[in-house]
């Protein structure tokens, strides 16, 4: 009939039958493209003759931007947790993640979510794995409320299996730009860690997280895995689809995707070398190698840099590395069959979401500014966009 068949929402993972029959390798991954990654702690930018006050993510030049996307085996990036920018853990908390070298992590900022216990973990990983819960301190006091929280003998406060980890002095202005400081800086927060599952907030996982490494990252070799994007392929498609959800400032979309465009970011085609240039963001699952460090500092950058719709920049930053970067980008179906999804408590929203114009970031005192990131909007690009048309767009669903 010629009918194009539904993709399906669920689909079976092929996960071993038993957690405590995987075999968990000895060996980590050689790094062998980036082999010494540092990151530059100290944000030195001087503004009008004077030392601003230090961003989480620096003031990251254009150029120093440029410079990144040059692999190395010796590498020095910016990578946020800039000396006095926020996002400072207690002394206790630095402490507890040192043990952990097998984390799974989630986060929950501006009281938008309560943590959701996994359930169908196995005794074997409960002992392996750190479960760690990332938030800030209003989400702490929205949980008091909401939650028992229990104390253990060291002062560690706990809900469930969960172990919480206070992130004080956010960063930025956006709760949900704050919540990528975790998500993408997993490796910066737990630097012990070989290994991490990130899962957003408003999820339950449900299958044991041993059985995902070994599905997602041991069995094929991979050192980084994410799931397609259930309806695009093409960050342009994203993009559009951002925009007519109202999930974030247009203007500012636009002028992202223009940069991204000017730097020669194609859409997505069966002739790129991916599966697709659009991830499902909301888990994440790394082998902290260098190189796998590395990308996750680059993403992030982008996140500071421009918007915090990290599916817009994740294709990009993969572009930029030029094949280099290897990942496993598996089915959308097994995606939603890892977790039970439940809603926020109340629905995101932001003044910048709101901005109808570039300008309306540049006022002196506008309540529109997110002083603390997004720099790039308001920071003079090397280049001119005014010319440049971005690619048409095929709206593939309805949902967006």
């Amino acid at each position: 009939m010629g009918l194009v068949p539904k993709s399906q929402h669920r689909c079976p993972i092929p996960t071993v039958d038993d957690p405590n029959t995987i075999f968990i390798p000895k060996e980590r991954t050689p790094d062998t493209i980036v082999k010494n990654l540092t990151y530059f702690l100290e944000d030195e930018f001087v503004h009008n003759g004077s030392q601003s006050s230090p961003l989480f993510g620096g003031h990251q030049s254009w150029l120093q931007r440029e410079e990144s996307f040059k692999l190395n085996s010796n590498m020095k990036v910016h990578c946020g947790f800039m000396r006095n920018g926020g996002a400072e853990m207690s002394p206790l908390d630095i402490k507890y993640v040192k043990k952990c070298k097998f984390v799974v992590a989630s986060g929950i900022f501006d009281g938008y979510d309560v943590p959701h216990q996994p359930s169908n973990i196995s005794r074997r990983s409960k002992k392996l794995f750190c479960f760690l819960m990332v938030m800030d301190e209003v989400s702490l006091k929205f949980i008091r409320k909401n939650v028992t929280i229990k104390e253990d003998s060291a002062g560690g406060q706990w809900v469930g299996i969960w172990r919480l980890i206070l992130l004080k002095h956010p960063p930025y202005d956006e709760p949900r730009r704050n919540g990528k400081v975790p998500k993408i800086l997993t490796h910066r927060l737990f630097p012990q860690a070989q290994y991490s599952i990130w899962i957003d907030g408003k999820m339950e996982l449900i299958v044991d997280p041993l059985l995902i490494l070994e599905r997602y990252l041991w069995r094929g070799k991979h050192t980084f895995a994410i799931a397609q994007h259930k309806h695009h392929r093409s960050i342009y498609e994203e993009a559009d689809a951002n925009k007519r959800r109202k999930r974030y400032a247009r203007p500012l979309i636009d002028y992202q995707m223009k940069i991204y465009r000017y730097e020669g970011m194609e859409p997505w085609s069966i002739k790129k070398n991916t599966v697709s240039d659009v991830p499902e963001g909301a888990v994440i699952i790394r082998e902290h190698t260098a190189l796998s460090n590395l990308f996750s500092c680059l993403w992030f950058n982008e996140v500071n840099l421009l918007t915090p719709r990290d599916q817009l920049s994740f294709g990009y930053v993969v572009y930029r590395l030029k094949g280099l970067f290897k990942f496993y980008m598996f089915p959308n179906c097994e995606y939603n069959s890892l977790f039970v999804l439940h809603p926020h408590t109340r629905e995101h929203s932001s003044k910048i979401e709101w901005v109808k114009s570039r300008d309306e970031l540049k006022g002196n005192g506008s309540s529109m500014i997110e002083g603390r990131g997004g720099l790039g909007f308001w920071t003079p690009y090397p280049g001119n966009l005014d010319l440049v048309v971005l690619p048409p767009v095929a709206r593939t669903s309805k949902a967006g």
